[in-house]
């Protein structure tokens, strides 16, 4: 497998956690958001959404995070990344496409860029922009785990959530989002960043990363 992405891109990182998750080895093939080779001719003709992550895999191209993920958790069933019962499936679910489908939208860096670029927006008014809308889903997203009475994970091992909520929450850091009111998941951030597959995708430790520390 090659994995096509970008250290930063939160959905590049939730499909390394999958990927880690499940102990698959994949090359992994930088893709450099910031100087738009997403759009380069060559990437485009294979991936026309023009996006990461794009994942090389039994002869075909494959693009979109959250349908990667599925389909790892169809191709390669163990560890499995939902549960068996069809409930908790549902709520595995629920939360995951709560934060991939409400939030990815508006916090992409293209919308950021087209903020600043074309209505003069500062950086100060885009973390403004940035935290509003990560409250309007993290918010619920929370009260949910509590009624649910989660512990270190959404269910007994990470999974589709996790892959999902960890790669935010990291985003979320770094536009100053106020976390202080969201106990529940980080305390399931502590738990997953502690384990060997989250911490080989944390973005510190991809090799496209321009900070990285040499071994």
């Amino acid at each position: 497998m090659k994995l096509h992405g970008y250290y930063r891109s939160s959905t590049s990182y939730r499909l390394r956690i999958a990927l880690e998750l499940k102990g698959l080895a994949y090359e992994h093939e930088p893709v450099n958001l910031l100087q738009a080779k997403q759009k380069d001719p060559a990437f485009t003709s294979r991936n026309p959404f023009a996006s990461v992550p794009m994942l090389e895999a039994d002869g075909r191209d494959r693009a979109q995070s959250m349908a990667l993920i599925e389909w790892l958790d169809e191709a390669y069933p163990q560890p499995a990344l939902l549960p068996s019962a069809i409930e908790d499936r549902y709520t595995a679910r629920e939360l995951a496409y709560a934060i991939a489908t409400e939030l990815h939208a508006p916090l992409n860096l293209p919308v950021l860029k087209y903020l600043k670029n074309e209505y003069g927006r500062s950086d100060d008014d885009v973390g403004t922009w940035y935290r509003h809308w990560l409250a309007r889903t993290l918010e619920p997203v929370e009260q949910r785990l509590a009624q649910l009475g989660t512990g270190d994970f959404l269910f007994d091992a990470p999974g589709l959530f996790e892959t999902v909520l960890i790669p935010q929450l990291y985003n979320a850091r770094r536009f100053g989002y106020d976390l202080s009111r969201s106990p529940r998941m980080c305390a399931i951030e502590a738990a997953c960043n502690a384990l060997a597959p989250f911490e080989r995708a944390h973005p510190d430790n991809q090799p496209d990363n321009p900070e990285r520390s040499e071994p």
